[in-house]
């Protein structure tokens, strides 16, 4: 096994079993992937895998440009063109987490986005979760849609679907999805509460920028 490629797996069946854990997906649903630095290659989750067994030996390295398999016996996630097709669209983004969390999905099924409305989700999207337009799941035209929806941006609702999350690790995809699902169940509370009251676009700006720039030990 390429030890890059190993290492990546690791890490990667650690987010994926965080991500279970963590309740933003059910059963074999949702996804992860994350590109091998300098590689030209992509490690996925393979489909239909029970996170609570899955070990980093069953995830599945593709070949970025082409999406054939380079290194695993399983099938990976049906969702594979859509992740290559952010990972291509996006060279900043080295980490892609797809889930089903239900305050999100509930937004991605309303076709409402969920706007800037907290601190945190302002951060780490840098703007409203906007939604893509919806399109069959494993299909390149999701992939399409996704990655215009998404923009420059941390995190995209895929329409009857469920939600994105991209970072510069997977670790950090992981931490977007968790916020944007935090947000979701704030902003559907404040609905019930009355208008929620958005933070202007200069503070959004300002505070993705920070938190990009200088948040934590950079």
């Amino acid at each position: 096994m390429n030890e890059r490629v190993g290492e990546i797996r690791e890490q990667v069946v650690e987010a994926a079993k965080e991500m279970y854990e963590r309740g933003l997906v059910a059963s074999v649903w949702g996804n992860v992937s994350a590109r091998v630095p300098d590689t030209g290659l992509v490690v996925v989750t393979p489909s239909g895998v029970d996170y609570r067994i899955m070990q980093a030996e069953d995830l599945v390295a593709v070949n970025l440009e082409s999406g054939e398999v380079v290194e695993g016996k399983l099938k990976p996630t049906s969702e594979l063109q859509m992740h290559l097709a952010i990972l291509r669209a996006r060279p900043d983004v080295n980490g892609v987490m797809h889930t089903h969390s239900i305050y999100a999905s509930a937004c991605s099924a309303a076709h409402k986005e969920i706007p800037p409305i907290v601190e945190d989700l302002a951060q780490v999207v840098g703007g409203p979760v906007s939604v893509a337009r919806y399109a069959l799941p494993g299909t390149a035209e999701l992939g399409a849609n996704a990655v215009r929806a998404l923009t420059k941006k941390g995190a995209v609702l895929l329409a009857n679907h469920g939600v994105v999350g991209v970072g510069p690790d997977i670790m950090e995809a992981l931490r977007v999805c968790t916020i944007v699902e935090k947000g979701a169940q704030i902003y559907a509370i404040a609905k019930m509460i009355g208008s929620p009251v958005l933070l202007s676009h200069d503070d959004v700006e300002y505070l993705r920028e920070t938190y990009r720039d200088h948040y934590g030990q950079k």
